[in-house]
């Protein structure tokens, strides 16, 4: 849908993303997936934790494998990340080197996008690389679509959701030509490519922030007590309820949003921008990270101050971290659920240091998203005053 132009088939597609996959009722019957995988994820650190004190934890991944479970179980009714992996190891490790390599090669700058004369001679042999990636990705993913098709898939639970690929081909039933498997296929490598790595990003990088600035973090933990208290574990319907946790996310999102120039553009007419003329066909990008630092908008714009957003309604112009407008990014509801609950099971469970006395250094790396450059590693212990939340998980 990303890179559909705008027309018939894009408007189908963004219909069916916002009605039929992501709207808040959907959204909602998949809430019981996202609380069972939170407690999983909780329950895997605090079994992983040295019951003697704090432990070094690699975030990145484990926060990976939370929002990639998440989306593949609301797509596809599968589990391949953690201790409690239900599907077969062959099929589990398949999937993970699949999507590594597909987010090593979207990340990758390709010579011939900028000399279109070299594109019969494959120097790095990446356009291979990338031919063979697809491949793979569409004999994976049509598997699923077929398994899903021949009811081999296993439901959560006895109320017989349908996941997100049953939806597309109950459709495809009354409309094969619309929703192909090809469309099908399309639609769920977006989900996961949008869906997965962004949410986990923003989570490290909005920890990367608390660890540089503790006082913001024992201010949030606080706030969460005072709402939860200490005989449960932090739930999705909490989030609302916690307005100075979505200070934190929201200026986690001005500073290092995950998408710094958005999704790319094209002038569907001649127009004139900013005195500029633009001709029909032109790539444009919006640099959303200049936005989110500019001075004439944000006072002391590069400091990290959640509080600035206490009280202020968002205004779209001033933090588009999903975009805006009909390109805006459909996900953006469930993309705040993940952050939201994902952020606060960190903050209320455990206590973190830095592994140094150092400040972590919060430069920006290349990929398909905008990662750390160092991924983090930190310091954690469970809470002593959770010990029975932890036990009743």
């Amino acid at each position: 849908m990303g890179a559909s132009p705008y027309g018939p088939h894009w408007r189908n597609l963004r219909r069916l993303s916002t009605v039929e996959l992501l709207s808040t009722a959907r959204l909602n019957s998949f809430i019981h997936i996202r609380r069972d995988e939170v407690t999983r994820f909780v329950r895997e650190l605090v079994n992983a934790a040295d019951v003697s004190g704090f432990s070094k934890v690699e975030v990145k991944s484990r926060l990976v494998g939370l929002s990639m479970n998440m989306v593949m179980r609301m797509v596809a009714g599968k589990r391949y990340f953690g201790e409690e992996g239900k599907e077969g190891r062959e099929e589990g490790e398949r999937f993970k080197e699949l999507i590594r390599d597909v987010f090593e090669l979207s990340g990758t700058s390709n010579p011939v996008d900028f000399l279109p004369a070299l594109r019969w001679v494959d120097f790095s042999g990446l356009e291979k690389r990338m031919r063979e990636t697809q491949a793979r990705t569409d004999a994976f993913f049509q598997g699923l679509i077929d398994e899903n098709r021949n009811g081999g898939v296993q439901r959560d639970d006895d109320t017989g959701r349908k996941t997100m690929i049953d939806t597309f081909l109950s459709l495809q039933e009354f409309d094969p030509e619309t929703y192909s498997d090809e469309t099908i296929k399309g639609h769920v490598m977006t989900m996961i490519l949008a869906g997965t790595d962004t949410s986990a990003a923003t989570i490290e990088w909005a920890m990367s922030l608390l660890l540089n600035h503790p006082e913001v973090l024992s201010k949030a933990r606080a706030e969460i007590d005072s709402v939860v208290g200490n005989n449960r574990i932090v739930d999705e319907s909490d989030c609302p309820k916690l307005p100075y946790l979505q200070c934190i996310i929201n200026e986690t999102f001005r500073l290092h949003p995950v998408t710094p120039t958005l999704v790319p553009h094209q002038s569907s007419e001649d127009c004139v921008v900013g005195g500029y003329h633009i001709s029909k066909g032109t790539m444009l990008l919006v640099n959303a990270w200049a936005i989110h630092r500019d001075p004439t908008i944000w006072k002391d714009p590069m400091a990290f101050y959640p509080e600035r957003h206490e009280g202020v309604e968002v205004e779209p112009y001033k933090l588009l971290p999903f975009g805006m407008g009909r390109r805006s990014c459909p996900g953006s509801g469930l993309a705040n659920r993940v952050v939201s609950v994902g952020l606060a099971v960190l903050i209320q469970c455990f206590e973190w240091e830095r592994i140094g006395q150092e400040l972590l250094d919060m430069s920006e790396g290349q990929g398909l998203t905008t990662p750390k450059a160092e991924p983090l590693e930190a310091l954690c212990k469970p809470r002593e005053c959770l010990k029975n939340a932890f036990v009743t998980m």
